[in-house]
């Protein structure tokens, strides 16, 4: 892949990012295409959508645009495989909609919630979700504490947050029993495991895997965590 990038604007009057990026030969090959499958295309249209109007408006940084598919595109897909067969997932601190997007893009049969506190990305996930066609997702402006003992999902995954302790606090009061916690860490996942006390917050313990996409980019460290029958009071109770 070849040429300069350009920016244009799209139909919805957004900066969107053509031609290649620094990682624009992984974006087109073989094995990038099989990963994320009839959702491929698609992706794509996020990852522009990222790189142009995510970028103006600082959604993620400048540099970042230059390596999406290595190191945000991909790394939110290792969660998929690790997804409930049917149910509702939420994406906790959705941010720019990783990993909620990738996830709503390569599994269209479950239902998404993309739980984000900050208004200018509620507005921005909002217009991502039209934009994108998605439909099974919505768009919560709230944090999780405020919708504890509101939800029952099947998995809550999440993405460069909060520490997993925390995080695990949060996720408690939104799961079902048996439920998921599906949370995106770097090399320390296993130190923040050590210390999140998970079972204080609900969960019959917790593991983590080692989740490699593509052979070509670095591996994802996946911090997975199943909820015993746990109620509102006690999670709310861990994040005081």
């Amino acid at each position: 892949m070849s040429g300069e990038e350009h920016t244009r604007p799209d139909p919805a009057g957004w900066a969107t990012v053509d031609g290649p990026a620094d990682d624009g030969d992984l974006a087109t090959s073989p094995e990038c295409r099989e990963l994320f499958g009839e959702a491929w295309a698609g992706v794509g249209r996020f990852a522009g959508l990222l790189r142009g109007e995510g970028v103006r408006r600082g959604l993620i940084g400048p540099k970042e645009g230059a390596r999406l598919w290595s190191r945000h595109l991909v790394n939110s897909a290792a969660v998929v495989p690790l997804l409930p067969d049917a149910g509702l997932v939420i994406d906790v601190g959705s941010g720019a909609g990783l990993p909620g997007i990738v996830v709503a893009l390569m599994r269209p049969d479950l239902e998404v919630e993309l739980l984000e506190p900050m208004a200018r990305r509620v507005t921005w996930l909002e217009e991502v979700v039209g934009h994108l066609n998605l439909s099974g997702v919505t768009v919560t402006r709230g944090r999780a504490e405020e919708v504890a003992g509101q939800r029952s999902a099947a998995a809550v995954v999440a993405r460069a947050v909060a520490p997993l302790g925390k995080l695990a606090g949060w996720a408690a009061g939104l799961l079902q029993p048996g439920g998921a916690l599906l949370a995106l860490k770097g090399r320390q996942a296993h130190t923040e495991l050590e210390a999140a006390k998970l079972q204080e917050c609900g969960f019959a313990g917790g593991t983590v895997i080692e989740a490699a996409p593509l052979a070509s980019v670095e591996p994802t460290y996946v911090v997975v965590a199943k909820a015993r029958g746990v109620s509102r009071e006690t999670s709310l109770g861990r994040r005081r």
